[in-house]
């Protein structure tokens, strides 16, 4: 076949490969530990989104995944996790507790961890269901499609 081509941008092409190649970094707190596992088995399936390999190294990861109640103690230690990660990442606040520090209204409490860390989106419920972290998934991955390449040349010097 003759004269067949593909025609398209180098941006779009990572683009498409960062939306399907999403190495997750589940940070767990609390009882929405349980949710994230259920959207993670076999019924909901976070592999077929391409966001199935969970890392349990912030260095090969490059989503986040923060799942709980985020307590005053434990904010540096997610902070420094998020700083680890691999450019370009994003994050997730999954839960009430996370988003907004849910039913825990004190000074113990992080009240939304867009106080410590930017979010990227945001999934409520106390627990949400895994329809919403698939839902949330799909909204992150239509996030990078539309986010521009950030290209960093650094010249050698002789």
């Amino acid at each position: 076949m003759e004269g067949n081509f593909i025609l398209t941008k180098l941006d779009q092409i990572i683009s498409w490969g960062r939306k399907y190649s999403l190495f997750q970094y589940p940070f767990i707190t609390a009882c929405c530990g349980m949710e994230y596992m259920g959207a993670v088995c076999s019924h909901f399936d976070l592999d077929r989104f391409g966001a199935g390999w969970t890392r349990f190294s912030p260095r090969q990861a490059d989503m986040l995944l923060v799942v709980g109640t985020i307590s005053q103690k434990e904010a540096p230690i997610l902070r420094t996790v998020y700083e680890q990660m691999v450019e370009p990442k994003w994050v997730i606040a999954f839960g009430t507790c996370a988003v907004s520090g849910g039913i825990y209204d004190n000074y113990a409490v992080v009240q939304g961890i867009d106080r410590i860390i930017p979010v990227d989106v945001y999934i409520p419920g106390c627990p949400p269901r895994p329809e919403t972290v698939l839902n949330a998934l799909i909204k992150l991955q239509e996030k990078i499609k539309t986010q521009g390449q950030e290209w960093r040349w650094k010249r050698r010097k002789s």
